[in-house]
């Protein structure tokens, strides 16, 4: 068994189980953003767009300052949208968003509320949401039908209930030309809800400076065993994906509760793309409580292949990427 080569506990032999309240007590900030606001965010000055976006967002939430003469609010939608790369700060503004506005209010990623609605139900899911004032939805995603369809619906119905929304979206190199949003494929896509957002570009540099292919770091048993300790989750790479297999991704924040690092044994390539995208929603909610991971086997950036990164969810795979080279450095 994996706990007897490693000193920690084994998540496959975890087994949590979905609370509906908890769902929505879970909808807030991530640890690293708990204390964003407008002060604290720093635009780079080479990036216009990033001012502004401060400026909007704060304007969206009430809180901006206007003088007299002020031009006119350009804001005349419910929803405010933000497109750019990794690391120009979107996700801190989204969370600065949330803190300044005054009302009920919702915080969470965009596979966090359509896990919401595949464990509650559409109506259930629907009733329970329509109580908030403000949704902030990070990482929008276009690239699952399934779930792009469900936003699209879940958004249009709240926002005839008077909700206001504000998006965050990951736009890697190379994607919807040369990093640059397709606002007319977006409003196809999610069949008229993009009409609800206004919807502006932030520019820049990741403020991590890491690539998007980050080097990742193989670790030998000798190492894994010196690193962990009674706080670290422990798993053989293989049994884990059949374990998140078995899990609703709901769940997977609760899989990890109180964990402070994750070790894992024997990690190889993914080739079930299932699995795959199931360990990115696993990476996403690690990297939103900050635990750390590391393996054995080949480097955790070097798990997708190819054609999985060449493919329609290449958007997924290159931020798991880029957040693995974060938590496994």
């Amino acid at each position: 068994m994996v706990t007897e080569l490693l000193n920690g506990d084994d998540i496959c032999a975890r087994s949590p189980e979905i609370v509906p309240a908890d769902l929505i007590s879970e909808l807030v900030p991530p640890r690293e953003f708990e204390k964003s606001s407008f002060e604290n965010y720093r635009p780079d000055t080479n990036f216009p767009s990033q001012a502004e976006a401060r400026d909007l967002a704060s304007e969206f939430v009430g809180v901006a300052k206007r003088g007299l003469f002020a031009k006119k609010s350009r804001i005349d939608a419910p929803g405010l949208y933000l497109d750019g790369g990794f690391g120009v700060g979107k996700t801190h503004l989204l969370a600065a968003m949330f803190h300044a506005f005054k009302g009920n209010k919702l915080f969470g990623s965009f596979m966090a509320y359509t896990s919401l609605v595949g464990a509650l139900g559409f109506a259930k899911a629907l009733g329970t949401l329509s109580q908030f004032d403000f949704i902030a939805i990070d990482e929008f995603e276009l690239d699952d039908p399934g779930n792009t369809m469900i936003m699209s619906r879940l958004l249009n119905e709240l926002s005839e209930r008077g909700s206001k929304f504000a998006a965050t979206s990951n736009t890697p190199p190379n994607a919807l030309g040369e990093g640059r949003f397709a606002a007319a494929d977006f409003q196809r896509e999610i069949l008229g809800i993009g009409k609800q957002f206004l919807m502006l570009r932030v520019d820049g540099e990741d403020f991590r400076h890491r690539p998007v292919n980050a080097e990742g770091i193989s670790y030998s048993l000798e190492n894994l065993q010196a690193w962990t300790t009674s706080d670290t989750a422990v798993a053989d790479f293989s049994a884990l994906l059949k374990k998140l297999g078995t899990v609703h991704p709901a769940l997977y924040g609760k899989l990890l509760a109180g964990d402070r690092q994750i070790a894992l044994l024997n990690v190889d390539v993914l080739n079930d793309q299932n699995d795959a995208l199931r360990f990115v929603s696993l990476v996403d909610r690690a990297y939103e409580l900050q635990i750390k991971i590391r393996g054995t086997g080949i480097p955790l950036t070097e798990i997708f292949p190819i054609h999985f990164l060449d493919g329609g969810y290449r958007k997924k795979y290159l931020r798991a990427v880029s957040r693995l080279g974060a938590l496994s450095s």
